[in-house]
């Protein structure tokens, strides 16, 4: 590949698109993201070009115009068949014309199409949507502008044809992003984060409850732009009420209020301190060619599927004796270490560690579809609650499907899931978890994957939540339609969101009440919020639109259900609501047509490829990445150029061609640094919890075995010495990682406890002096 200067595609192709300019408006826990696509035409024929770029799984896009000149146009949402023949036949008649619609296989892929563009004209291209903030495990909530779309799996024989797309190294993104972000909310910003590199944040006021920051120049298309936003006491229950439309027919969705109610339930510490000690845990771990790629964009060589398997490693030692497991990976077809699941003991935990330290990202491709069902088909085990933990990079096709097979079999498990690298498909990881009654946690830029999910991994242990029911107490004069699905489930902590119309006149004054109930490890309990029915004065439609997504997206997944029988037109109502709500769905698309423009343009429309960015180095993708990326990924579709993305960053690609692919698989493939210290001494860890006092735990403490063996009470049990050295070394040097071993630290104190030992404080004392430690034996649980 040639290095080239200048506004060039490979193919020394001229670029149309110049700038994107993204400006993000956070109050509280929603987003509003604007983002402007500056092109010109700098050739001597008129140009049309296709668009392909990433979005959040969930947002609801809500604005779509393009202004060339002095002339605006704004698109209307129309069902999409119509929308794309007004297209078609306004470029025929030498019309221009823009056309905005959501892919069919999956939400979070947009393509815009811009079309004839006049010889040495500009225009710009203007598009809005509204999302909430994913709350993290550590409080702090998630914006993620997707830069990065990597190519999806398609399956053979799965619906719809995908879409192919070129790229080039990110160093050679012809055009710019600019990113600028403002925040906002009652409490105040403790800070903002972010994988790329900001320019300071600066608050506005006195009380920081309102900030400004931006994107520092020179930003490498190599990543997607992740902000962590930090409020002080961020867990407090709010209730939103945004008034209707004026111009809208009331009892209508945009004509009534709309509430928008989050809820932050808080569980009984006695009830949270006693962790299951049962359950069936299935791993389901993505082998494909791309888990092969680095883990970051930086130097450092550790693999995908490298911390895959240091992550299973820390799972496995933290399960609790008493439960079930099993692993099973996929690529083009799947495996599995079990036939069965079978219970967790010394023996299987070591038979399966085995395979993990075998597994390798040389799979082929990405079809999760075939092993998912396998897992379903099994018989749930009586008394152990299934808990499915998915790792992927995110890279299918058929979104839908397995989100829909996922919410089939909502009543037989619950679904955690970990979207690996930048690029995953918001879209599935999302979907997977929230339909799933699960948690969804992203690893990217420099995250460990450990520590998110040996969250997860709490999240699985604690009790599971069940006969959940809401309730709303309101004004004889007020009716309630909940547009939100019903809540499948519930975690301490966790921020559940629901969405209802309110139908009806109150007096200002008047007030209403929700209250969600619910049975947690045998006893009912309640959460209720009293709110304040009088509408909020600066939200707009925000709450209106994400209402509305969230209705639309539940209907829609009514119609992939009931396709093909007597379902009472709910495609119809889904178009019929897109088109009201002005918020897009899979069967409508925006369309906007310049009817203006009095001269009409000649010629035969020339397409232009604008490449995309590639984010991985050529020489670190392995040998196994390629081989998946040279498999068919997807049907090409007729006359259509892919690039970036308009109202997020610009899409990176990975890589696309057979000569690329030719190229990788000659390169070396990196050498994996040395083990971590952690999981050296967690590897030597038993089933039970304990640790065997030989050579081997005396090389993880940095110790000699005689050294260890002369320190020893004279009294002390070897394995009780053991295992109490290796809890002090954890404390003592480990701290910072505390989440990565938490878990299984606990499994030790309780063995410990369990052996009844008579020198416990002796023990602590002596393992002190050795590892020139100061771990009270408090800290230790003992």
């Amino acid at each position: 590949m040639m290095n080239r200067c200048g506004l060039l595609t490979l193919q020394k192709e001229p670029v149309p698109l110049k700038s994107i300019e993204v400006e993000l408006e956070v109050r509280d826990h929603v987003a509003t993201v604007v983002s402007t696509l500056n092109y010109e035409n700098k050739e001597n024929k008129p140009l049309e070009a296709v668009f392909v770029f990433p979005l959040p799984g969930d947002a609801a896009v809500c604005h779509f115009s393009a202004e060339i000149g002095q002339t605006q146009i704004v698109a209307e949402v129309k069902e999409k068949q119509k929308a794309r023949e007004e297209y078609d036949d306004a470029l025929s008649c030498g019309q221009q014309a823009f056309l905005l619609e959501e892919s069919d296989q999956s939400p979070d892929i947009f393509s815009l199409s811009v079309g004839s563009l006049p010889p040495g004209e500009s225009a710009s291209i203007r598009l809005e949507y509204v999302t909430e903030l994913a709350v993290q495990a550590d409080d702090g909530l998630r914006f993620c502008l997707p830069a990065v779309l990597n190519p999806r799996y398609q399956p053979q024989g799965s619906e719809g044809a995908g879409v192919q797309v070129t790229s080039v190294p990110a160093s050679l993104v012809p055009y710019t992003l600019s990113f600028s972000a403002r925040v906002s909310s009652p409490r105040p910003i403790s800070k903002v984060e972010s994988n790329c590199s900001l320019d300071p944040l600066q608050y506005l006021n006195t009380d920081q409850t309102q900030a400004t920051v931006k994107l520092a120049a020179g930003h490498k298309f190599d990543r997607d732009v992740e902000l962590l936003i930090y409020y002080k006491d961020a867990h407090q229950p709010t209730a939103v009420v945004e008034a209707g439309q004026a111009s809208a027919e009331p009892g209508s969705l945009m004509g009534d209020s709309v509430v928008m109610v989050s809820l932050y339930p808080e569980f009984p510490q006695s009830v949270m301190s006693s962790m299951a000690s049962c359950g069936e845990f299935v791993f389901l771990m993505d082998r494909s060619g791309s888990m092969g790629c680095p883990i970051t964009n930086s130097k450092q060589q550790e693999t995908r599927i490298s911390s895959a398997r240091d992550t299973l490693l820390l799972l496995l030692k933290s399960l609790p004796m008493g439960c079930y497991f099993n692993i099973y990976s996929f690529g083009s077809g799947y495996e599995h270490i079990f036939p069965k699941s079978v219970e967790y003991s010394q023996q299987t935990m070591e038979e399966a560690l085995k395979k993990v330290e075998q597994m390798e990202a040389n799979l082929g491709g990405t079809e999760i579809l075939q092993p998912l069902k396998h897992i379903y088909s099994q018989p749930c085990i009586p008394n152990q609650p299934r808990q499915l933990f998915v790792f992927t990079d995110g890279e299918v096709g058929n979104t839908k499907e397995v989100i829909d097979l996922v919410k089939t079999n909502l009543g037989s498990h619950r679904c955690f899931s970990f979207g690996i690298g930048e690029g995953a498909s918001s879209a599935l990881i999302s979907g997977m978890a929230k339909e799933g009654g699960g948690h969804a946690q992203f690893i990217t830029g420099t995250d460990r994957m450990q520590p998110k999910v040996m969250q997860s991994l709490r999240f699985a242990l604690q009790p599971a939540v069940v006969d959940i029911s809401v309730t709303w107490d309101l004004p004889k004069e007020v009716s309630v339609t909940v547009l939100s699905p019903p809540i499948t489930a519930l975690f301490q902590g966790q921020r559940s969101l629901i969405y209802a119309q309110l139908t009806g006149q109150s007096s200002e004054a008047a007030e209403g009440c929700v209250t969600v109930k619910y049975s947690l490890a045998g006893h009912p309990s309640e959460n209720q919020l009293h709110f304040s029915l009088r509408p909020a004065e600066d939200t707009g439609l925000t709450v209106h639109r994400l209402g509305a997504r969230t209705l639309i997206r539940s209907l829609e997944m009514d119609e992939r259900e009931n396709r093909g029988q007597q379902n009472g037109g709910v495609k119809e109502k889904v178009v019929q609501l897109s088109v009201q709500s002005g918020v897009s769905s899979s069967f409508t698309a925006f369309i906007a047509v310049n009817k203006d423009n009095s001269e009409m343009i000649q010629g035969p429309l020339v397409r232009r490829n604008i490449p995309t960015p590639g984010v991985f180095a050529m020489a670190q993708c392995s040998a196994g990445f390629m081989r998946k990326m040279a498999r068919p990924m997807c049907a090409p579709v007729p006359m259509m150029c892919m690039a970036a993305a308009p109202f997020s960053a610009p899409s990176a690609i990975m890589c696309d061609s057979v000569a690329m692919c030719d190229t990788i698989t000659k390169a070396a493939v990196p050498e994996q640094p040395p083990r971590d210290p952690l999981l050296h001494l967690v590897s030597l860890q038993g089933a039970s919890g304990c640790w065997l006092l030989d050579p081997a735990l005396a090389t993880a403490l940095g110790k000699t075995n005689e050294e260890v063996e002369k320190s020893k009470p004279e009294k002390a049990n070897s394995e009780v010495w053991a295992t109490i050295l290796a809890l002090i070394w954890l404390h003592g040097f480990k701290i910072d990682a505390k989440d990565e071993w938490e878990l299984l630290a606990v499994k030790a104190a309780s063995w410990l406890h369990a052996q009844n030992a008579p020198c416990v404080t002796e023990c602590v004392d002596a393992g002190n002096v050795l590892l020139s430690c100061s771990v009270k034996k408090e800290a230790l649980g003992l």
